[in-house]
């Protein structure tokens, strides 16, 4: 059965990882010099990227879903502080982290329900929210990274 034929939650689980796997795509071609390179005033990289994405993926699954503490995961205090970058992140290392919190958010998913809800700012969501807010977390910066790589690859020919 193709993802289009899918039920609901087959169908959300598929656009998540149709995302991850976008974002994983960001390092494919990128040497580690490449992926540092800061073509924004923000602290946008592709390697910061991908960074954020582990980040994002351990707020929404490791620490809300399966309800550990964001201290007891290591997780940063502020958004802009998950695209920071340490020296000794590379492309290699930076990819591995992100793939193996997406492995850990499909186990941590897999064992809860669509209607199932989880704190957030003093509301309730449900994992179906979740799965939602991750496809179009993860579209968006998987977009910005597809820009971004556009630009080293055509400075690669300049």
């Amino acid at each position: 059965m193709s993802i289009g034929q899918a039920g609901e939650r087959d169908l959300l689980e598929g656009m998540v990882d149709i995302q991850r796997n976008e974002i994983s795509e960001i390092l494919a071609d990128l040497d580690d010099e490449e992926a540092r390179r800061k073509l924004v005033p923000s602290l946008t990289t592709p390697l910061g990227l991908v960074k954020h994405a582990t980040f994002v993926e351990k707020v929404w699954f490791h620490s809300r879903v399966a309800n550990v503490s964001r201290e007891e995961i290591g997780l940063p205090d502020t958004v802009d502080e998950s695209f920071v970058l340490d020296a000794e992140d590379t492309v290699e290392s930076v990819r591995a982290a992100y793939l193996a919190a997406c492995e850990h958010s499909r186990q941590v998913a897999a064992a809860h329900e669509l209607d199932e809800a989880f704190p957030w700012h003093g509301k309730q969501v449900t994992l179906r929210f979740v799965y939602a807010h991750m496809i179009q977390e993860l579209a968006r910066h998987a977009g910005h990274g597809d820009i971004l790589v556009e630009q080293i690859q055509a400075a690669r020919t300049a």
